[in-house]
C-alpha cells in the first residue's frame, strides 16, 4: 500500500509536519505485516492484523521538554517489557501483555529495531485467542 488515504491524512491536519514520520513506521508496519488493515479514529490510527497490534498517535509520553518536535507515538502490544532508551513508557495492563509507547521524533527512528518490534506485536496479535 503506498499511498495514504484521505483519513489518514485528515488525521494529520494541523500536524503535518508529523506526517514524515508516520510515513516511515507505515512503511515499516507493512514491511513486518504485509497483511495489514488500517482503522484511523479520532485520536489514534490503528493497526490490525487479526486483532490491533500497533498503533501511531500523538499521546504525549514522558516530559514535554524532552519530546521531539514534531513527534509520533508508536503503541505495541507485546508479551514482555522492552528495555531501552527508545522506550518511553511501558505498562503492564494485564498480565503477560504489555502496552509499549515509542517516541519518534525522526523518520530515521523508524528503522529496523522498530520493525522487529512491530513483527513481534503482529506474531503477538495474531496468537490471541489461541494460547490455553
Amino acid at each position: 500500500m503506498d499511498g495514504f488515504s484521505s483519513a489518514e491524512l485528515l488525521f494529520f491536519r494541523g500536524r503535518e509536519g508529523a506526517l514524515p514520520l508516520y510515513g516511515a513506521v507505515r512503511k515499516r508496519i507493512f514491511e513486518a505485516c504485509p497483511e495489514v488493515r488500517i482503522e484511523v479514529k479520532k485520536t489514534q490510527i490503528s493497526f490490525f492484523a487479526r486483532y490491533m497490534f500497533a498503533a501511531a498517535s500523538f499521546t504525549p509520553v514522558g516530559p514535554a521538554q524532552d519530546r521531539p518536535q514534531p513527534f509520533l507515538t508508536v503503541s505495541l502490544c507485546l508479551p514482555e517489557r522492552l528495555q531501552g532508551s527508545r522506550v518511553a513508557a511501558a505498562v503492564e495492563p494485564y498480565p503477560g501483555r504489555w502496552t509499549i509507547h515509542i517516541l519518534l521524533g525522526r523518520p530515521e527512528d523508524a528503522d529496523g529495531e522498530l520493525t522487529d518490534w512491530l513483527r513481534m506485536a503482529a506474531v503477538f496479535a495474531a496468537q490471541r485467542g489461541k494460547r490455553a
